[in-house]
């Protein structure tokens, strides 16, 4: 497996992550759709070649984009212009040579009911786009677990709708471990993210807790806030177990590392990058 980073995690220019990421030997970066300059309106005109020649200087690969969080697909009113749009980036992404775009879609109903419909039906309509042009539209994990999420694909036509596995959403927002998740999602996963956190109800009386991270639970909890990022290997992820499950599953591509939060990402990145070259030492995948 390789090591990637979301460029817009440095929180600086893309010029200077890039610099930042060749600098830490991280080998591939996925690009956001809204960040920066690769706006949705600049989809169809964006600068392709010169990107891809920029990253190339850096020495360093396009794992995906990452697009559209903010749509959800269960809404027939709605649907016309997510579907549409998602559209759009996976034809930007196929130009751009790595034919995968990464999002959330919303919360997957466990039961069947319209919205759950509406949503079969725009993923169909993705999944076969997809096809036609040679790319994935990837789910992101998280707010249902895995059993769920899978049991939606394997209702799917085609094979345009795929999987970007989180596994810190899994334990953050639906308490499952992405090891368990692989067991409905494995055939599905096409990209990962490398993230950590906790669900912060599961850990507000735990007696070990430092005062300072106690403290900082206290305030989620106040706000409604139900869950926390943390750096990896301060979280519930065990990658000693989730890695080697994950590489059983078949996959051996991208762990990009994506850090939402905290004051130093730079630091925060330059650790997941040591943390991970030392889990995959360790468990040998």
């Amino acid at each position: 497996m390789k090591i990637g980073v979301m460029l817009d995690c440095f929180r600086t220019s893309p010029e200077e992550s890039m610099k930042k990421a060749a600098q830490l030997g991280i080998e591939g970066v996925q690009l956001t759709v809204g960040v920066g300059e690769l706006t949705q309106e600049r989809v169809r005109d964006y600068p392709v070649r010169e990107t891809l020649a920029q990253l190339a200087g850096y020495g360093l690969t396009l794992t995906a984009l990452c697009g559209l969080s903010g749509w959800c697909y269960n809404s027939p009113e709605e649907n016309r212009t997510a579907v549409e749009k998602t559209c759009l980036a996976l034809e930007l992404s196929e130009r751009f040579g790595c034919g995968i775009v990464t999002s959330h879609i919303g919360v997957v109903p466990a039961e069947e009911c319209p919205e759950k419909a509406a949503m079969r039906d725009a993923l169909n309509r993705i999944s076969a786009y997809g096809d036609r042009i040679g790319a994935s539209f990837a789910i992101e994990t998280g707010p249902e677990p895995g059993r769920i999420l899978g049991g939606l694909l394997d209702s799917l036509d085609g094979g345009g709708v795929r999987i970007n596995l989180d596994p810190a959403n899994l334990v953050m927002c639906s308490d499952d471990r992405p090891e368990e998740a692989l067991k409905h999602l494995g055939r599905y996963v096409v990209h990962t993210h490398a993230k950590d956190g906790i669900m912060v109800e599961k850990h507000i009386g735990d007696p070990d807790l430092s005062p300072e991270l106690k403290a900082e639970l206290e305030r989620y909890l106040a706000r409604g806030w139900t869950f926390m990022e943390r750096p990896l290997g301060e979280g519930d992820v065990d990658f000693d177990t989730y890695l080697p499950a994950l590489a059983a599953s078949g996959y051996d591509g991208w762990l990009t590392i994506e850090r939402e939060t905290g004051d130093a990402p730079e630091a925060d990145i330059a650790r997941a990058v040591s943390f991970l070259r030392e889990k995959l030492r360790e468990t040998g995948v």
